[in-house]
């Protein structure tokens, strides 16, 4: 055979080499991993929260007979945003179910869902006597149009003009079919040391109801006061035993302590409430400048090792609430405030950067909750559009070349705190095409 003849089955084979470089391999990057967060944009104050609630619980919904219909208002949640504006505009959601990591899973929408696939957001009432124009959108789920039939993730997708790619918010929740009894507790006595910045999960599961299982199939998730980026996955129990699975002296379930949560309160405009120095009026809005908050990690140079002693506070572990002076209506009839966070150093970090973290900016670390450096007042910053309420948050320094955020040299961290500690239990048996979430256990450290 001339090397004339093999040319074109050489050329053949490097185009489909090259084909399959191209159109094959992205599959995997293409496939992301949702969270909860508003796109950048008008949208503003995403919340999702129980329809009915006799306290403040960051929600999940339980199948119940093979089914969640929201005729439950306990086992309903709410969704709720603002959009800076008094046009109305359309705005339709729909529901994918995720595997545990969060990326969508191979269930058909026909499936998990009964009734309708997507639907309108058709609940919304116009701010009212506010400096900034604002249209408060809500909607309950499960609703009459949707139920859910499988457990497991679930991601809640917003968009207008009826164009999914025109995303403006995404919603990530749960829905739980309780086959699993889990028993679980937070200790200071850790392989790291004892009694000093670190706490320890040990964690029991109960798997009696489960006929037959291995435990290659099970998948442990456990989130720290709703954070993602040191959220633990763990595959494989400590001690397996009959009908019982073990997670005990898991390197993998140590955290850092941290310190209680910082809050401040902007329920009035006309003078300054917790932790607020000030309130300035300048037009079109109103300014609550914050107490500058000291560095709890280190004392007098001291390394964050030692940091400021413990104190003991109250805090809802990151969460946040509207509230208004003078109206039952909080929802529109709250101002939307321009809250200044001041954060004093001598010299910035050059090793990384610093966050506002907590629920009130979905516990992600982006440009809108990233602190610029002050040369000249020798502070980092944060300028953040917030609407009126009491707020939990903290100071998260992220080392570069990172995404997991420490509090030791910014907060300090201690085994007295009090956190709040998210156990899930995820089961895929062999041959399955999702993961069903089969327990669900929420604990507080130190209570």
């Amino acid at each position: 055979m001339s090397i004339l003849s093999i040319l074109p089955v050489a050329a053949y084979i490097f185009f489909l080499l090259l084909a399959s470089s191209v159109f094959f391999q992205p599959v995997a990057a293409q496939t992301k991993a949702y969270y909860t967060h508003a796109e950048p944009g008008d949208i503003a104050s995403l919340r999702v929260r129980y329809l009915e609630q006799e306290y403040l619980a960051r929600p999940y919904l339980v199948l119940q007979n093979g089914v969640v219909d929201g005729t439950d208002a306990r086992n309903t949640i709410e969704v709720s945003f603002d959009a800076m504006t008094h046009d109305v505009r359309q705005f339709t959601y729909t529901v994918y179910h995720l595997n545990a990591d969060f990326t969508p899973s191979d269930l058909q929408s026909a499936e998990y869902l009964q009734g309708f696939t997507s639907a309108d957001i058709t609940e919304y009432e116009l701010s009212n006597l506010s400096q900034r124009d604002y249209t408060h959108y809500s909607l309950t789920f499960p609703n009459e149009d949707m139920r859910i039939t499988k457990s497991g993730n679930y991601v809640l997708h917003i968009y207008e003009d009826g164009d999914r790619d025109k995303t403006i918010a995404d919603v990530c929740f749960a829905v739980v079919e309780s086959l699993v009894d889990i028993s679980a507790k937070v200790r200071a006595n850790t392989s790291r040391e004892i009694n000093g910045r670190y706490q320890q999960l040990d964690i029991n599961l109960d798997m009696q109801h489960i006929a037959t299982f291995n435990p290659n199939e099970i998948t442990l998730v456990v989130q720290q006061n709703n954070r993602t980026d040191n959220a633990v996955v763990v595959r494989h129990p400590t001690y397996i035993e009959s009908q019982r699975l073990r997670y005990i002296d898991n390197d993998a379930l140590i955290f850092e302590g941290g310190n209680e949560y910082r809050h401040f309160d902007t329920y009035s405009v006309y003078y300054a409430g917790y932790n607020v120095n000030r309130i300035r009026f300048e037009r079109p809005d109103y300014h609550a400048f914050l107490e500058a908050d000291a560095n709890r990690g280190v004392i007098n140079g001291i390394t964050e090792k030692t940091g400021a002693p413990y104190v003991s506070e109250y805090d809802t572990d990151g969460q946040w609430v509207v509230n208004a002076e003078g109206t039952d209506f909080d929802d529109t009839d709250a101002e939307y405030v321009w809250v200044h966070f001041v954060f004093p150093m001598n010299e910035p970090f050059f090793d990384g950067s610093v966050y506002v973290g907590g629920d009130l900016f979905g516990n992600q670390m982006s440009f809108a909750n990233r602190m610029q450096y002050d040369n000249e007042q020798h502070c980092y910053y944060l300028n953040a559009l917030l609407k009126q309420g009491g707020y939990d948050y903290q100071y998260w320094f992220v080392p570069k070349g990172q995404r997991q955020a420490t509090l030791l040299r910014t907060e300090g961290s201690h085994w007295q705190t009090q956190n709040t500690y998210t156990i899930l239990v995820y089961f895929r048996p062999m041959g399955a095409r999702y993961d069903q979430l089969i327990g669900y256990q929420t604990i507080r450290s130190n209570t």
